[in-house]
């Protein structure tokens, strides 16, 4: 007998519906399963035996195919054990077929019948909802998460036994969905009042989160720049409802904890400078999202930035314009989003202390190497670029300028002020060209500056950077127009990426 059970493959952070068809006919026992498995895919067999068995099932002593379409599309991971015991149980009439019609299983088997969550419940949920499933069948601990998606029922189940109750009247009722609050930065999240001394770091900062810029930081070592960057998140809104279920959904296709971006807590993400390419940018058979992926909504801090391979910082550029990178491969293609907001930290050469400095004893030749990392088309692309120097110990004792939450306050109304003007959610980074033109409403003076002012000293889109960022400025001062004030509080923290 013929039975089919339907369950979801993951591409980067998408599910595509795979069909699991298992044909029981008589025959030399064996169980045989073809579709292009992986080797997790492959030791199902095992897993769904000893499951059918200890579960109260007869294991059908007969001869058994099992066919994982279309055969095309690689399956990997352990989450096809609960759709191939199904559609084995329903071939071998342990199970009504009938109950097995539209909804779709995924699952891990533990050997004595317990059903394990699997990464990705959130993308296989939409995908369910998108081909108008009745419902979508998880381990009991990936419901809540599966419920966040309408238009699909979700049913929890904790063993394998409980498909019999599938289409019943003793079938699981839908789980709560996983609570989605607007904690924001937790409390403990490092404050900005900690950083002392940087009074124009601490101004860079809260412009980079009124107006969801990049941000470059070079200074000698000690200054405050990895500081300064991982208090960033602490200034920044909470994840809304729609940033969140994006941020969880990356988060589920990777197996990363979900908890704190369910409370509203932005990623924020800092990889090594030994990270490589795919690393950074997502890929792997089949691909999976890399850290700019597990930042989106979120901050990507790269520390060291002259550290990291010319080839991957250079890889950075497009991602960043797009807020979307494309992983392209033989047979197929995975689009993983990506909006985050970069920050980057540099030493000003290979010793720290900076060319010219008397403790400098970098040759010339490699200070200009290192330095070439800084200039080009990725700093080009990166708003806010600022030189600090290390305080003094009059500095770094003295009182702190200013302190997260009130920053944090600032930088919410700012942001009002963008969403008013944008649509919501959207802040003034994300502005594409012609709306920096039309809709940042500089005054004549202002504009006189950018024309006249800086003629073939910024390219164009160092033009466009620098109106972005003095559209936040006039937003944090609560202006309806782009004055020269905020212009020249642009350039400023433009530094030497003006060009």
């Amino acid at each position: 007998m013929l039975a089919i059970a339907r369950t979801y493959a993951l591409l980067g952070v998408e599910a595509s519906e795979v069909r699991v068809e298992a044909d029981v006919r008589l025959g030399i026992p064996s169980f045989a399963l073809v579709g292009l498995p992986d080797a997790a895919v492959r030791e199902a067999r095992e897993r769904v035996r000893a499951a059918i068995v200890n579960s109260g099932f007869q294991f059908p002593q007969r001869r058994i195919t099992t066919n994982l379409a279309p055969a095309d599309l690689r399956k990997a991971g352990p989450g096809f054990d609960l759709a191939l015991a199904a559609a084995v149980l329903a071939a071998s009439e342990q199970l009504d077929p009938a109950s097995l019609e539209g909804i779709a299983l995924a699952g891990e088997l533990a050997l004595d019948g317990a059903i394990r969550p699997v990464s990705g419940a959130l993308a296989m949920a939409q995908a369910a909802a998108r081909d108008g499933s009745r419902a979508l069948v998880v381990a009991a601990a990936s419901a809540p998460e599966a419920a966040l998606i309408g238009g699909v029922g979700v049913v929890g189940l904790d063993r394998l036994e409980q498909l019999r109750a599938l289409g019943g009247e003793d079938e699981p009722k839908p789980p709560p969905p996983l609570v989605l609050g607007s904690n924001g930065a937790p409390a403990d999240s490092p404050d900005l009042a900690d950083l002392r001394g940087q009074p124009f770091l601490a101004h860079a900062l809260e412009v980079t989160a009124a107006g969801g810029h990049s941000l470059l930081v070079v200074g000698p070592p000690g200054a405050g720049k990895s500081m300064a960057a991982r208090r960033l998140p602490s200034l920044l809104p909470p994840l809304d409802s729609a940033e969140a279920i994006e941020a969880i959904k990356i988060a589920s296709a990777s197996g990363r904890p979900l908890a704190p971006l369910a409370a509203g807590v932005r990623p924020f993400r800092a990889p090594h400078h030994s990270v490589s390419t795919a690393g950074l940018l997502g890929g792997g058979s089949p691909p999976r999202p890399g850290e700019i992926s597990l930042a989106h909504r979120g901050v990507l801090f790269l520390d060291e930035l002259c550290e990291f391979r010319r080839d991957t910082l250079e890889a950075l550029r497009q991602p960043l314009e797009d807020g979307r990178v494309l992983i392209a491969r033989v047979r197929h293609s995975v689009d993983l989003p990506c909006r985050f907001q970069l920050v980057a930290a540099a030493n000003p050469c290979p010793c720290g202390h900076g060319a010219g400095a008397p403790e400098c004893e970098c040759p010339e030749p490699s200070v200009r190497r290192y330095a070439s990392k800084l200039t080009g088309a990725l700093a080009d692309r990166i708003d806010i670029s600022v030189r600090v120097a290390q305080p003094s110990r009059a500095a770094l004792a003295g009182s702190p300028s200013t302190c997260s939450a009130a920053v944090r306050r600032r930088v919410l109304t700012a942001r009002e002020r963008q969403a008013e003007r944008l649509g919501p959610g959207r802040v003034n980074a994300e502005m594409s060209d012609r709306e920096a033109r039309t809709l940042a409403r500089l005054d004549r003076a202002a504009s006189r500056l950018l024309v006249d002012g800086l003629g073939s000293r910024i390219s164009g889109r160092g033009f466009e950077r620098l109106i972005r960022v003095a559209r936040t400025l006039a937003d944090l001062g609560a202006a309806e127009a782009v004055a020269v004030e905020h212009v020249e509080g642009a350039i400023a923290l433009r530094g030497r990426a003006v060009r």
